[in-house]
C-alpha cells in the first residue's frame, strides 16, 4: 500500500448498524468467514488439502465432509478459531472491534459487548492478535530505525518491585521497529538486547541493501551495513533535512497510549502479540475496513492458541 495513495478518508467503513445487518445470524457469519477463507472458493479439506468436500446441511458443527480422506470439518478447522465454542457471528464481531479499535480493544469491553465471559474475551484477543497480518517483503526505504520501552515508571512501583539498577530501560520491555517512508509500512517486535548484533540484524533483515536508514544517536548501529544516517536527541536535534525518526515515533506514541489507556498494563510474556496487532492495524489503515477483517479471517489460517499454552 503506497504512501501516497488516496488520503484516508477515502476508506469504507462500517458502523455498528451495518455491522448487524451484515452478520444477523450464525449462517451469515459462518458464511463470511467460509468465503474469506477459501477465497470465495469452494471449501478445501483442513487435513488432506482435496476440493472433493460435500456440503452436508444437517451435520452441526461439522457441514464439510471431505470426500477423499472421509474426515468432517468446519469453517474453524485449522484455524485460531478451531476447538472454540464461540460461535462465528462472536468471532465476526470481535474481529470487527479489534480492527476498528485504534487504541486497542481491551478484554473487558469484548466481555461486555460480546456477553462472554471475561476468561473467553481474553483468549479471543489474542488469538485474533494472533492472525494479524504481518510485513514479509522487504523495504527499499528510506526507513526508520527506533526503540522504545514499555513499563511502568520505576517510582510509580511498590517498593518489593521496584529494579533499582538505574534509570532508563530499567525494568522495562524493549520494542524494536523499523519503519518505511516510501510504503508507511511498519515491522516491530520486543528484543531481548539493544546491542548491535540484535539491533542491526533486525534492520537488515527488513529492508534491501540499498535502503537509506535513519536512525537516532544509539551506538548500536554504528557500522551497520547500510547507508546510515543518524540524529542527536541527546543534543537537542530532532530533524537535519531528511533525517529523522519522527514518523516510528509517532507509532510508538499510538503504542504507548494504547497500553496506558486500554490496557493499563501489559505482561511481558504477551507484549510481543499486542505490538504485532498494532503494527497490523497500522500497515492496513488505508483499506476499507472489510478488508481488513478479511486480511484477518485470513491469517486465522494455519495458526492455533491453545489456552493452556497462553497461560503456561
Amino acid at each position: 500500500m503506497a504512501h501516497n495513495a488516496p488520503g484516508k478518508h477515502s476508506r469504507k467503513g462500517i458502523s455498528l448498524i451495518k455491522l448487524i445487518e451484515m452478520f444477523p445470524d450464525e449462517a451469515a457469519a459462518e458464511g463470511w468467514f467460509a468465503r474469506a477463507r477459501w477465497d470465495g472458493g469452494a471449501p478445501t479439506c483442513p487435513f488432506c488439502g482435496s476440493q472433493r468436500v460435500a456440503t452436508i446441511a444437517n451435520r452441526k458443527p461439522m457441514p464439510y465432509r471431505c470426500k477423499e480422506c472421509r474426515k468432517h470439518f468446519s469453517v474453524k478447522h485449522g484455524t485460531v478459531m478451531q476447538s472454540s465454542k464461540l460461535g462465528c457471528r462472536v468471532w465476526a464481531i470481535a474481529v470487527y472491534l479489534l480492527t476498528t479499535g485504534v487504541k486497542g480493544t481491551s478484554s473487558m469491553k469484548l466481555h461486555r459487548d460480546l456477553d462472554v465471559t471475561y476468561k473467553s474475551a481474553w483468549h479471543l484477543a489474542h488469538r485474533i492478535r494472533q492472525a494479524f497480518p504481518q510485513v514479509t517483503a522487504l523495504f527499499a526505504g528510506p526507513v526508520e530505525a527506533d526503540e522504545t520501552a514499555i513499563g511502568g515508571l520505576e517510582k510509580n512501583k511498590h517498593a518489593v518491585h521496584k529494579w533499582r539498577q538505574g534509570r532508563g530501560s530499567v525494568g522495562k520491555t524493549i520494542v524494536h521497529g523499523i519503519l518505511d517512508r516510501e510504503t508507511n509500512q511498519i515491522v516491530a517486535g520486543v528484543v531481548t538486547m539493544q546491542d548491535a548484533a540484535t539491533l542491526q540484524d533486525r534492520v537488515l533483515a527488513a529492508t534491501k541493501a540499498t535502503a537509506q536508514v535513519y536512525t537516532d544517536e544509539a551506538a548500536a548501529y554504528i557500522g551497520i551495513a547500510r547507508r546510515h544516517e543518524a540524529i542527536r536527541h541527546g543534543a537537542g536535534e530532532y530533524v537535519r533535512g531528511h533525517a529523522h525518526t519522527n514518523g516510528i515515533e509517532s507509532f510508538w506514541a499510538l503504542l504507548d497510549r494504547g497500553i496506558m489507556g486500554t490496557f493499563h498494563h501489559v505482561s511481558p510474556k504477551h507484549l510481543d502479540r499486542y505490538v504485532g496487532e498494532f503494527a497490523g492495524r497500522h500497515n492496513q489503515r488505508p483499506a476499507d475496513t472489510i478488508m481488513q477483517m478479511a486480511s484477518i479471517a485470513g491469517g486465522m489460517v494455519g495458526k492455533r492458541l491453545r489456552y493452556a499454552d497462553l497461560v503456561a
